[in-house]
């Protein structure tokens, strides 16, 4: 199998990010990817509430999503959207940050919804609220992409390893984990938890990533890591896209999950346990 993982750097502007994305994306069909992932919040990075309440939409009437299931449709690749910025229903406005996997026929096959939010205080000058904005999801998720078996996660999910334990468990040969990571957050953890994690799993692990300094109409102007990574079961960094807008090509072979999961088989070892208390 032959994967392409988009690095971009996404403004506010859904509809002004939709050329570049698509266009990443030929280029990544173009060398020959059957499964193209791109990063979170492929339509919109933005630290301003009220300009997304402008310019997101629900689901069924998002333009990018639209145009992204057409293409893959055209290009007759499984597409795995990183994640959406979307409406919701709920009550108190809160948007979702969805990743959506489309077959070779522009269908949707699966979704999830970023389970963790990410509200943290990296610095005096650098915090993020994204609860505050977004609603967690609550289901953790599989899906077939061809031959592969996909499990699918998203950014701030990765310093949580139960998740991927289970979605290994569940059958997922290969983890997702498109992201916006933070620069300062990235430089110290993004490899070393990618890696991790696929060799915690057996799996391999793919993380395309939002990049460089992010325009805005409104709200602070936002800078990510970028460095989008493909990791093998063993834990091998396969590719590393830098700091650079691109598609990332790399060739996997599944055969490699199995034989990391028979030399290591940690995956069949679980055991219950008491406590963790502390002894008087």
């Amino acid at each position: 199998m032959r994967a392409g993982l988009i690095q971009m750097t996404a403004g506010d502007d859904p509809a002004a990010n939709l050329p570049a994305t698509e266009a990443l994306i030929r280029e990544a069909a173009g060398k020959g990817a059957t499964l193209i992932l791109t990063p979170e919040v492929t339509n919109c990075v933005s630290s301003s509430r009220s300009h997304q309440r402008e310019v997101l939409r629900h689901e069924g009437e998002d333009e990018t999503l639209a145009a992204l299931r057409a293409l893959a449709a055209e290009l007759g690749i499984w597409l795995l959207i990183g994640s959406l910025a979307v409406k919701t229903e709920d009550a108190d406005g809160r948007f979702a940050n969805r990743s959506f996997l489309v077959s070779p026929e522009g269908a949707i096959t699966a979704r999830y919804d970023k389970m963790h939010m990410f509200d943290v205080e990296i610095s005096e000058s650098e915090s993020y609220r994204e609860s505050a904005g977004y609603r967690p999801g609550e289901r953790a998720v599989v899906a077939q992409a061809g031959e592969a078996c996909l499990g699918l996660s998203v950014c701030y999910d990765l310093r949580f390893a139960k998740l991927y334990r289970a979605l290994a468990q569940a059958g997922a040969q290969i983890l997702t984990v498109p992201a916006a990571f933070s620069p300062v957050s990235g430089a110290a953890h993004w490899e070393v938890l990618l890696r991790a994690r696929a060799i915690e799993t057996g799996c391999f692990v793919l993380a395309p990533a939002q990049c460089g300094q992010h325009p805005a109409s409104r709200g602070k102007p936002r800078e990510t890591w970028g460095h989008s990574l493909a990791v093998a079961p063993w834990g091998e960094v396969l590719a590393d896209g830098g700091d650079a807008t691109g598609a990332i090509i790399v060739d996997l072979d599944l055969a490699e999950v199995a034989q990391a999961r028979q030399r290591i088989p940690s995956l069949t070892h679980d055991r219950s346990f008491e406590g963790p208390r502390q002894d008087a």
